[in-house]
């Protein structure tokens, strides 16, 4: 079984800065993708940002130069730190991994429970 836990949300005013966590866990034989996807109050779940396993990044329309993912392997973690935020940041945060458990023998995507993020003075 796998897992992915997300920490780090909260509350923040606009301006401000939040960092994000994903750890994943459980029988993991390797990680491809890691990703953060969000969802407004409302809307549909988007893609933030996306890091490969050799580190290449790709972000979701209005994140980049703001936002920053990044990911440790010896930790199975991925990062996302969030600059100069805006009330429309604000949405549930989610943590995605594509990942080949060590028992199967085929590639799984898997989601974090998600983890709220509110931009508010």
């Amino acid at each position: 079984q796998v897992t992915l836990v997300e920490s780090g949300g909260g509350l923040v005013q606009p301006g401000g800065s939040l960092s994000l966590s994903c750890v994943a866990s459980g029988d993991i034989l390797a990680i491809n993708t890691m990703s953060w996807y969000r969802r407004a109050p409302g809307g549909p779940r988007r893609l933030v940002a996306t890091v490969t396993h050799d580190g290449r990044t790709t972000y979701g329309e209005s994140i980049e130069g703001r936002f920053t993912v990044s990911r440790d392997n010896t930790k199975n973690s991925v990062y996302l730190q969030m600059n100069s935020l805006e009330p429309e940041d604000t949405a549930v945060y989610y943590c995605n991994a594509n990942i080949r458990p060590s028992t199967d023998r085929f590639w799984n995507n898997y989601w974090g429970q998600g983890t709220q993020v509110t931009v508010s003075s």
